[in-house]
């Protein structure tokens, strides 16, 4: 047993295994430091949000608008996770030492007791400096959750968003240069190239009740033959091609605004999924760091109490 006499009373080391007698008050007495914990998740905070703003410098600096520069997507991301570990683990490493070392000395405890309770005071540090960062980033985090919130959105409404501008598009003047979908509906009446004139001269009305028969059967999902027929003759009477002709180039371009409508949505779900799954592994990885954190910020607590109560008093 390590034990001292100061003042004619018999103390024992705090990491003895032996339980001397406590002093008068003792039992009522907290066994929790807040200076010292409140001590250690400032410095926590300060060392996290400095990492934290060099490695925003830094990834800054390596990326670039410019076709072969910089770093890519990939490395920026895996550079990215790396950085925020060691932000995780440095931070709640100073903040869980400052926490053990600077606590009041507990020297008629059982060494059990006093190792829990400086691993209490890391993980204390490292709860407060976590919170305190969060709400200093809470612009930050809200974003990036909104950002997963909306793109969940955009996943569930994409189809039928889609298919909502399609056909609002095609009833819109398909006269329109920027009209991408207005395009397709004016191929059909556009006249052969060896062709002098239209039989008959350019019908607007033609041209919008096209596009409300496109947009109804693109809601449907099929153009029905009647549609096609009816169509046909007034692209057979605006161009002068033959009925069979005309059928023809409205079937062709139906598919053709079909295919270009589907591999939008295509598009729009796989962009959608992908980000799903980068902010699904951005999220577990920020669990694994912040789970480290509290391990290591309890192991540092360890270490600095072990040498707070190495100290000889004078």
């Amino acid at each position: 047993m390590n034990a001292s006499l100061i003042n004619d009373e018999i103390v024992t080391d705090a990491y003895s295994p032996t339980l001397a007698p406590p002093l008068s008050g003792d039992t009522n007495t907290s066994g929790v430091s807040w200076g010292a914990i409140l001590a250690g998740a400032a410095g926590a905070a300060a060392l996290s949000l400095i990492l934290l703003i060099l490695g925003f410098g830094l990834g800054l600096s390596s990326v670039s608008p410019w076709s072969g520069s910089g770093v890519s997507a990939g490395t920026l991301g895996v550079s990215a996770i790396v950085w925020i570990a060691f932000t995780q683990l440095a931070a709640s490493g100073l903040g869980g030492y400052l926490a053990g070392r600077l606590r009041v000395k507990w020297a008629r405890l059982h060494g059990d007791e006093v190792y829990f309770r400086d691993t209490a005071h890391g993980f204390l540090a490292w709860a407060i400096a976590s919170l305190v960062t969060a709400i200093f980033l809470s612009s930050a985090v809200a974003g990036a959750v909104g950002g997963t919130v909306r793109t969940g959105a955009a996943v569930a409404q994409g189809a039928a968003s889609t298919a909502a501008t399609a056909t609002a598009t095609l009833t819109r003047n398909s006269t329109a240069n920027s009209d991408s979908l207005g395009y397709y509906v004016d191929g059909l009446f556009r006249t052969a190239p060896d062709a002098s004139q239209p039989l008959a001269a350019p019908d607007p009305a033609a041209h919008v009740e096209a596009a409300r028969i496109f947009a109804n059967d693109i809601r449907t999902g099929s153009m029905s033959p009647e549609d096609k027929r009816y169509v046909g003759q007034l692209v057979a009477h605006q161009t002068g091609l033959s009925q069979a002709d005309a059928e023809k180039r409205v079937g062709d371009i139906y598919a053709r605004v079909t295919t270009s409508i589907d591999a939008t949505e295509t598009a729009a779900r796989q962009a959608a999924d992908k980000a799903r799954k980068a902010a699904s592994h951005s999220a577990l990885w920020m669990f694994i760091t912040l789970l480290a954190g509290a391990f290591f910020a309890s192991l540092m607590a360890l270490f600095g109490g072990r040498l707070r109560d190495e100290v000889d008093v004078v």
